[in-house]
């Protein structure tokens, strides 16, 4: 895990420093006016910027997203997961050994049955299904992204593993 370190800067925003596994430094500042800047510092010489990007809210909002892999998932990465404050967004791939599979949504009473949502489901030939409702079905190797709070996240891994 990366450290990152925060500090408030009075009358400008807040100060995220974060040193990278790999031994990069990134310097992050969030304006109270919105603005963004990113500064990447040089590995041989920790003082020195090596280079640095200013970003205005809505620029901010699209390279998190970006980042935090809500446009793009790598292939690789069978798990993730996205925080909003007590909300969670995580991404659920469904394996031959879940007892859900051929299963609805609706069969499982998903949403009643641990609070948490199917926002979408996401197929092994690529397709999209946006907000699926109560009569799709459960795939072996489909990708869920399930939304709610942590335990009710968790719960619904538990209601694919068992099924019921």
């Amino acid at each position: 895990m990366a450290s990152i370190h925060e500090c408030d800067l009075p009358g400008i925003g807040r100060k995220f420093q974060i040193q990278t596994r790999s031994g990069d430094k990134l310097v992050v500042v969030v304006h109270d006016d919105g603005r963004r800047e990113m500064y990447h510092f040089s590995p041989d010489d920790p003082e020195r910027s090596v280079s640095v990007v200013t970003l205005d809210d809505e620029e901010a909002r699209a390279v998190a997203g970006i980042l935090g892999g809500l446009t793009y998932r790598p292939r690789t990465l069978e798990d993730v997961e996205i925080t909003f404050d007590e909300m969670v967004v995580e991404w659920y791939k469904v394996g031959p050994e879940a007892a859900a599979v051929g299963k609805t949504i609706g069969e499982l009473d998903v949403r009643q049955s641990t609070g948490a949502t199917v926002i979408a489901i996401i197929e092994p030939d690529h397709t999209k299904k946006l907000n699926p409702g109560p009569e799709q079905v459960i795939s072996e190797g489909s990708t869920l992204l399930v939304m709610g709070d942590r335990k009710h996240v968790e719960a619904v891994k538990k209601l694919i593993l068992a099924g019921r």
